[in-house]
């Protein structure tokens, strides 16, 4: 389906994406998991590029998790300096195609020379109105509820919020992604059925589109495909329609 085609569906204003298969999409070609992490990275830079090009208003994309700083210490430090160097290398492009970089999760976690490109890329393209591109970073979405729930609890200790004032909306408020409305479309590479601890809270009511591909290997054809699919969905919210 071409560029064109698509500008005619419903497109979902915000797609989330768990970027799996790296170490698969390495292995199989006998290349080192490192490898296959730098091809992970020019298929993120393609994918960003056409959800911008197509009007996607944002996307969510998993790139580190919580639980992979259990990972051996070489590969978390391989994989920090590839987010730098990302950054560093595409921030020109973001501005170009007029997109605003945000992050989410426990930033503070990050080694301080990828923390500070972060937050100069984030600074850099503040001011861009196209696209969001948000980047989930030392993020778990059970600590995130976790943290949420501790804020609302300052401020009930505080006195500036009454337990009975809490409901979903409160809640919301709380986590890292208030700033966004939650995802349409979640998107998963390599085939595997779950959601590893993300996007709990913001997924009740989006739509999941699970595709075998590795994600190295998931450019603008298979963008576009997954977006054919989810224009396809009837999206009831609970209600009978």
């Amino acid at each position: 389906m071409s560029a064109g085609s698509v500008a005619s569906l419903r497109l979902p204003a915000h797609v989330a994406i768990i970027m799996d298969g790296n170490g698969r999409w390495a292995k199989e070609r006998g290349q080192t998991r490192v490898e296959g992490h730098r091809a992970g990275s020019e298929a993120t830079r393609e994918v960003v590029e056409v959800a911008a090009e197509l009007g996607v208003k944002y996307l969510t994309l998993y790139a580190f998790s919580v639980e992979n700083w259990n990972r051996p210490k070489a590969e978390v430090s391989t994989l920090m300096k590839l987010l730098e160097r990302f950054l560093k290398e595409r921030t020109e492009e973001l501005l170009k195609n007029n997109i605003r970089l945000q992050a989410i999760g426990r930033l503070n976690d990050l080694p301080e020379k990828t923390r500070q490109q972060l937050h100069l890329s984030i600074e850099q393209t503040s001011h861009c109105t196209g696209m969001t591109l948000v980047l989930a970073l030392s993020y778990g979405g059970r600590t995130e509820i976790v943290e949420a729930v501790r804020s609302i609890l300052r401020e009930v200790k505080l006195g500036h919020l009454d337990p009975a004032q809490i409901n979903e909306e409160v809640v919301s408020q709380n986590l890292y992604t208030r700033y966004y409305p939650d995802p349409d479309l979640l998107i998963r590479t390599s085939g595997e059925m779950r959601l590893s601890n993300f996007l709990l809270w913001q997924s009740s009511y989006t739509e999941i589109y699970v595709t075998k591909t590795l994600w190295p290997d998931f450019r603008r054809k298979s963008f576009i495909e997954a977006l054919d699919d989810y224009s396809t969905r009837h999206r009831r919210f609970g209600r009978v329609s």
